[in-house]
């Protein structure tokens, strides 16, 4: 059966991602820091209390995880704060990008030998990390760390491509979730379809894009 790795998977799209992910016969496996009922109820098996942004829980997440194999990982977990000019807060754009850039890189580093040849890794961005289709400034930590990501994934999907895996980065839309206070347009479940049609359309051909869950191609 095939295991799908789900970061940030205990509530908003990482949550939905699991349950898609499981009503499709996948086994799923839900990372997150802390655990949910809905995620205990969907996910086939649960290792919270981790932090990607820690070393020694990256490292126990690896021993948890010894001897699997995992055929998608999809790094989800995120965060969003905003910094205005003139009153930035350099600690919150370090505390974004430790979550949303060096995160995922460190998820990466450490599973990467669990991945067989045609598995792949879909890192969960923002279309505010594209620096041309920036024209509205501002959110200066968010941006700076979802554009890192996306430099991350071309690399990986560079570095990995050799071994079969693929890599994408994907913008789930403007989503009603918890971070952006659940004023998005679209539904967590509408996000997670459209991400989940962007994975399975994922091959080493179009391995490095960045993509709108939608299907469009976005600008970096």
């Amino acid at each position: 059966m095939n295991q799908v790795l789900i970061t940030g998977a205990n509530r908003g799209i990482g949550l939905e991602l699991a349950r898609l992910y499981a009503a499709n016969g996948w086994q799923v496996i839900g990372v997150c820091r802390q655990s949910s009922t809905e995620l205990e109820e969907t996910a086939a098996r649960v290792i919270d209390r981790i932090d990607i942004t820690r070393e020694a829980d990256v490292l126990e997440l690896k021993q948890a995880l010894a001897g699997e194999q995992i055929h998608l990982l999809i790094n989800n977990a995120g965060l969003l704060q905003d910094e205005q000019l003139g009153t930035i807060d350099f600690d919150s754009i370090r505390t974004q990008m430790e979550v949303n850039a060096y995160g995922p890189l460190r998820v990466v580093e450490a599973l990467v030998d669990l991945i067989p040849e045609g598995g792949k890794i879909a890192n969960i961005t923002s279309r505010m990390g594209s620096i041309a289709d920036n024209d509205s400034g501002g959110r200066y930590g968010y941006r700076a760390s979802k554009a890192a990501l996306n430099a991350f994934g071309k690399s990986l999907s560079v570095d990995l491509k050799p071994r079969g895996i693929a890599v994408a980065q994907l913008h789930p839309g403007y989503v009603k979730t918890r971070m952006v206070n659940f004023g998005g347009l679209i539904s967590p479940e509408e996000a997670a379809r459209g991400l989940a049609d962007r994975i399975d359309a994922l091959n080493l051909e179009n391995t490095g894009g960045f993509w709108h869950s939608n299907g469009d191609e976005l600008p970096w």
